[in-house]
């Protein structure tokens, strides 16, 4: 579903196994931080209001987009955490490069998932604008930060469950 059709922030919270006892890692962009920070904020309340601890949530910045990958890569390799979160915010320009950022970011974020054994939730904002990007960091379309720690919670359980 298109998000302009959904509120991030809208779920069945009984949808939600309980996340007590399970740990988080969520690597941040701090380019576009006032967009980041937002989204940050976000995942962290969801994660709380599901019955992780703080003392569950390892949070740590990268300068920007592309360095979410490795942020990423190392943090689920630490043995720390359950689940990573990939937090960052890419706003079109008038070059190229917006387009060599996101899908180098959008690649690497997907080998880790094919590759490893931690699931990484892919946090990463691609807007046209700025309007675009404040609308799903907890304006009119809510907060894609909440969609990515309940995605979170969800496949640390999948992941339980399939390993029995």
């Amino acid at each position: 579903m298109a998000t302009n059709l959904h509120n991030l922030s809208e779920y069945d919270p009984k949808s939600v196994p309980s996340a007590q006892g399970m740990r988080f890692g969520i690597v941040v962009s701090e380019w576009n931080h006032h967009i980041t920070g937002s989204l940050l904020e976000g995942a962290q309340t969801t994660l709380l209001k599901h019955g992780v601890s703080e003392e569950d949530i390892l949070v740590m910045t990268v300068p920007g987009s592309f360095e979410l990958v490795f942020g990423a890569a190392q943090m689920a390799k630490s043995g720390k955490v359950d689940a990573v979160i990939a937090i960052g915010c890419v706003i079109r320009g008038d070059t190229p490069h917006f387009d060599y950022i996101c899908e180098g970011a959008t690649q690497g974020l997907a080998e880790l998932n094919t590759n490893g054994d931690v699931p990484v939730i892919y946090g990463l904002l691609t807007c046209n604008n700025l309007q675009q990007a404040q609308d799903r960091a907890g304006g009119i379309l809510g907060n894609k930060g909440d969609e990515c720690a309940v995605t979170a919670i969800k496949m640390v359980d999948y992941k339980r469950r399939i390993k029995g």
